[in-house]
């Protein structure tokens, strides 16, 4: 509930004077121990934590055929991982309710976003951002940790052969938000309440707070307590908050079924990544020893005499040949890495699949939202816009003055 007086007016320094990192390169140990709460937290002390689908990243053509990836399987990760990363969190009880959200979902205390830089089995490499609702970066961490085939046969269940990365990821969320004040939780809750209000209605709410030159939230002023219009807008953030847990069933279905494919994938990828890479080690030490073997003969054609080269053009002869024959082999060794990728391309096609459709009752009225998970939930928030100015009376956010 936002709150009036002299908090509204120390939110500006509370904001200026909180430490933030930019963070940097984070290469992750073996293991890592989950940093756990000791004693139950207040619920006052919690806040919540929207963790987006993550951004799948992109795999050049190249890549894709030299290492075996695919865009479907990227994409299945971009939704795997956010939940994995929320179950981590989740055991670690620093938190409120954690949840995986659509990318560019509005009204979060604080986010987390992720960028699938490298993930091929052996090797996973995620950018992390995390910030709270002021839109203060917290830390913006590359997350680098490499695994060998041996892992995937001892794996407990609901563990993951990258678990040290979760760890690490929710460890650093852990530390940013231990160092806040009360005052500075109360604030970010608020910045979250205003900012849900002015997506939901612009007009009304968008002047009550400003992006600074460093990109920062500040609040000019908060909406009253007993303001109907805000008390309307807390009522469907709730609305919201329940639509995003159906949401996340759908997701931990995802999860579910995903869990099991794709860690045989993963195992198979860390062989088949193993393998490659010694296909190209092979591949490239005949390639260079055959390179060697050519320029050698040119070397001798050049630098001798009219004898010289005629007593040693048979030699040129068989290092020109030798040279060429072992160059071809390497290259038709390399494209046996061809076959290492083919069976993990077509599981790629089964992981990417729509949400099924998702029926609402709103005051009486079925609504059906369909597609994927990040189509119905913008279909959703059309919706409770809707419901927004239809409760309110007006016809649009426009003709609703500043609260």
């Amino acid at each position: 509930m936002i709150r009036t007086g002299k908090l509204a007016l120390m939110l500006v320094v509370i904001f200026l004077t909180a430490c933030a990192s930019t963070g940097g390169q984070r290469k992750v140990p073996e293991h890592i121990d989950l940093q756990k709460i000791t004693q139950e937290l207040p619920e006052a002390q919690l806040l919540d934590v929207w963790i987006e689908q993550f951004d799948p990243g992109v795999l050049p053509e190249k890549e894709k055929k030299a290492l075996g990836l695919s865009m479907e399987i990227r994409e299945a990760e971009a939704r795997y991982m956010p939940i994995h990363l929320r179950g981590v969190m989740e055991k670690a009880g620093y938190w409120g309710a954690v949840r995986v959200v659509p990318r560019n979902t509005e009204g979060a205390e604080i986010l987390v976003r992720g960028l699938i830089i490298d993930s091929n089995g052996g090797d996973l490499e995620l950018k992390i951002t995390a910030e709270d609702a002021s839109g203060r970066v917290w830390f913006r961490n590359t997350y680098t940790g490499e695994v060998g085939p041996e892992i995937y046969n001892n794996l407990w269940p609901k563990m993951d052969a990258f678990q040290a990365v979760y760890r690490l990821i929710a460890n650093d969320l852990a530390k940013f938000r231990n160092q806040l004040t009360d005052q500075q939780r109360i604030a970010i809750r608020q910045f979250a309440d205003v900012r849900f209000a002015a997506d939901m209605a612009p007009d009304a709410f968008a002047g009550h707070l400003h992006k600074n030159e460093k990109g920062i939230y500040e609040l000019d002023h908060l909406p009253a307590e007993n303001d109907p219009a805000f008390q309307r807008v807390q009522v469907i953030r709730e609305r919201d908050y329940m639509l995003i847990d159906t949401l996340n069933g759908h997701y931990d279905n995802f999860y579910l079924d995903m869990n099991s494919p794709y860690m045989e994938w993963r195992k198979a990828r860390s062989a088949e990544a193993q393998a490659l890479r010694e296909v190209k080690r092979k591949a490239n030490t005949r390639m260079l020893l055959g390179a060697a073997a050519i320029i050698g003969a040119i070397a001798i054609e050049a630098m001798g005499s009219p004898s010289t080269r005629a007593s040693t053009s048979t030699l040129r002869d068989v290092m020109v040949l030798g040279g060429a024959v072992a160059v071809k082999s390497g290259f038709d060794i390399r494209s046996q890495g061809g076959i290492h990728t083919a069976a993990i391309e077509e599981l790629g096609y089964s992981f990417s699949s729509e949400a099924q459709p998702l029926v609402v009752e709103v005051d009486g009225e079925v609504h059906t939202l369909t597609g994927s998970a990040e189509a119905q939930y913008k279909q959703w928030r059309e919706l409770i816009r809707e419901i927004y100015h239809s409760e309110t009376g007006f016809s649009s956010p426009a003709t609703l003055s500043g609260g």
